[in-house]
């Protein structure tokens, strides 16, 4: 049985784990994670959706194996995920996520990967790592802290606190919590709605947004122009400033277009 299953479906690639009961990351998932990757890159999608089945997102990785693993093993097996993780990551499309239940430790940290974040009312999200002794091994208290700011991350990786959506919200790393029987739909209804928008200009942004958080604002503006004078080529940007210069000269408001991602 599959531990992660991936679809697409109107231009919306939908990748969901499904290792009941606790979606617990262990080898086969990220393997299939991995081969989900790779499809999305082959495919027409121009959105990502990940979500989980069952009433949490995930308690994280799979710790029944480590006790019986040697440092070098477990450091092979983190490198592996840290791969994973982080080509899902760097996937040149939007990607949401939404979260449900518990989401704690790898679970979360894989959570962070999406560039928007949206959570039922139910959520926790939380770093159990503390409670083991160890650190958040993909991750995660560094990209919390990216969004969030270091003080807050520090806090909730020393106290291994489950932290409500609303306050995750609050502190930027959650971008709106709904009611649970909405998280689905409204999800769902956000990655369609930005699988029709310009595509290659969202690549552009991750891209930017990551030499920013490598380097800060010089390095950003370092790579601006490499990365975003290629866009007047496509065929999205033609289309889009035809049409506001048309609507400019005739004093007519800019009509909204469906861009084609190409």
């Amino acid at each position: 049985m599959n531990h992660l299953t991936y679809s697409l479906t109107d231009g919306v690639a939908t990748v969901v784990l499904n290792h009941p009961p606790q979606n617990r990351i262990d080898e086969q998932m990220a393997v299939e994670l991995a081969e989900a990757v790779r499809s999305i890159t082959r495919s027409d999608a121009r959105a990502v959706l990940l979500r989980a089945e069952g009433p949490d997102f995930s308690f994280g990785g799979d710790i029944v194996d480590w006790l019986d693993m040697d440092t070098d093993e477990l450091r092979a097996l983190f490198e592996r995920y840290m791969s994973v993780f982080n080509a899902f990551e760097r996937l040149p499309l939007p990607v949401v996520a939404a979260v449900q239940g518990l989401c704690f430790g790898g679970g979360f940290e894989l959570a962070l990967r999406a560039d928007v974040i949206i959570a039922g009312e139910s959520a926790h999200f939380g770093h159990p790592e503390q409670s083991l002794g160890i650190v958040t091994l993909l991750g995660g208290v560094y990209r919390a802290a990216e969004r969030a700011g270091r003080a807050r991350a520090s806090e909730w990786a020393l106290t291994s606190r489950r932290v409500p959506a609303s306050e995750m919200a609050d502190a930027g790393v959650v971008n709106r919590v709904v009611p649970d029987e909405l998280l689905l739909k409204e999800a769902t209804a956000f990655a369609e709605k930005i699988a029709k928008g310009p595509t290659r200009a969202y690549a552009a942004h991750k891209a930017l947004l990551r030499a920013w958080a490598v380097g800060g604002v010089a390095a950003a503006d370092e790579t601006m122009f490499d990365i975003a004078m290629p866009l007047f080529g496509t065929e999205d940007v033609k289309a889009g400033l035809a049409s506001a210069v048309a609507a400019y000269k005739a004093g007519k408001p800019r009509p909204v277009l469906d861009f084609q991602g190409r």
